[in-house]
């Protein structure tokens, strides 16, 4: 009797001494699996989260094999040395002033400094970040990167030695025929860059002549893309509030509010006209009576066959006429009313480089001693008819209407 009953204690031992290590176990693992869960939860929530400082937006990417790289996060420091304390301005716009600097390195860059803290102001700030850390062609300024610390926001890209198309169209040192279109061509591919080499595509919104930077070789490139829009795929148009440059603005944009990569065309077209003539977009003097808008203008003189009658005097007719028609009539399709009726900025540069071809040519000619016969040849073309672009008579009432400054 006393063995069984040890027995039998013996037995209830060992039931309590498994179960508590098997009560134990399932502890551990339970205290495991919520640990595992709550690291899960914490990094799904983590990635849910948007970046205050760099708004998420959609990835843009170029359709060539280049591998794309997060923008480099320069330290206000590294900025205030660069640019001695911010001590040489080289340009100041809406969106706040630019300073020289030069790196450690030897590099010389640009600062664009952001004086606007509306939020408008930080959403272009954004906008540009995400866009150019994404996307690189020789035709676009090359961006280095950005410094974001407080209220401080900054934009650092490689420095242009010899400033905007702008300044020298309208300074005092005038830029030959040739020259005007070969800025126009690259400026034309970076475009082109934008409309068809990067996915989805890139509507620039705010071309124009200030935008056009030029570097030591005189070699185009675009800039300033705080205002550009990502083209949605697939479809027709982007609904967007309108932003831009009163004298460059898509009219059908302007009243549509619906942005095409045809908007672009619209603007590029306005820089041809200033690349001819060298007047500017907008002008309260230079148009004659009631008529302040350089489409406008340029419409009446290119239609009526006076081509001479917009070509800028500082070119001193040298230049071929025909390359100038070329011109001529290409940027007029480009502001035609609807975007339908205007040619792909592709089609457009393939005109500026027959152009371009035309131009060499007569240089030929010239170096050969038959600059005269091949100029009186040519020439003659100014006596040519009227163009028939088809449904451009309303289109003059409407340009009047978008001249005004109102329409910014």
């Amino acid at each position: 009797m006393n063995l069984h009953k040890g027995g039998k204690k013996g037995s209830h031992i060992n039931i309590i001494i498994g179960s508590s290590v098997g009560a134990g176990v399932l502890l551990i693992a339970t205290i495991a699996s919520c640990l595992f869960m709550s690291k899960g939860k914490k990094r799904y929530f983590e990635q849910d989260q948007p970046d205050h400082s760099l708004p998420a937006q959609r990835l843009v990417s170029s359709k060539s094999n280049a591998p794309t790289e997060a923008a480099y996060c320069f330290t206000f420091s590294d900025i205030e040395d660069a640019t001695r304390k911010f001590e040489k301005k080289i340009g100041s716009g809406g969106f706040g002033v630019v300073y020289y600097g030069k790196m450690k390195d030897e590099k010389e860059i640009a600062v664009k400094v952001l004086t606007s803290n509306s939020f408008q102001g930080k959403r272009e700030f954004s906008n540009e970040v995400t866009l150019l850390s994404r996307i690189h062609h020789r035709n676009l300024v090359q961006f280095l990167g950005y410094c974001q610390e407080g209220e401080r926001s900054m934009l650092v890209y490689e420095f242009m030695h010899n400033g905007t198309l702008k300044e020298h169209l309208y300074g005092q040192q005038s830029i030959n025929w040739i020259k005007r279109l070969q800025i126009a061509e690259d400026a034309g591919k970076g475009i082109e860059y934008l409309h068809t080499g990067c996915v989805p595509a890139i509507i620039h919104r705010d071309l124009k002549s200030s935008n056009i930077l030029l570097d030591k070789h005189m070699r185009a490139k675009v800039s300033d893309f705080g205002l550009s829009k990502l083209a949605v795929d697939g479809a027709s148009h982007v609904s967007s509030i309108v932003r831009g440059t009163v004298g460059y603005l898509d009219p059908e944009y302007y009243i549509s509010q619906q942005l095409t990569d045809k908007s672009d065309v619209y603007s590029f077209g306005v820089i041809l006209l200033e690349l001819i003539s060298g007047h500017e977009a907008i002008s309260n003097e230079s148009f004659g009576v009631n008529c302040r808008n350089i489409v406008q203008w340029a419409k009446l003189h290119i239609e009526s066959g006076d081509i001479q009658g917009i070509i800028d005097p500082s070119l001193r007719e040298e230049y071929d006429i025909q390359s100038i028609w070329k011109i001529a009539e290409k940027a007029l399709m480009c502001v035609q009313p609807h975007g339908h009726m205007r040619p792909s900025i592709s089609e457009v540069l393939k005109e500026i480089q027959d152009a371009i071809a035309i131009e060499r040519e007569a240089e030929v000619a010239t170096r050969e001693g038959n600059s005269d016969a091949s100029r009186n040849s040519i020439h003659s073309s100014l006596n040519m008819g009227s163009m028939d672009l088809g449904a451009t008579d309303n289109c003059l009432s409407f340009d009047e209407s978008i001249a005004r400054p109102s329409a910014r």
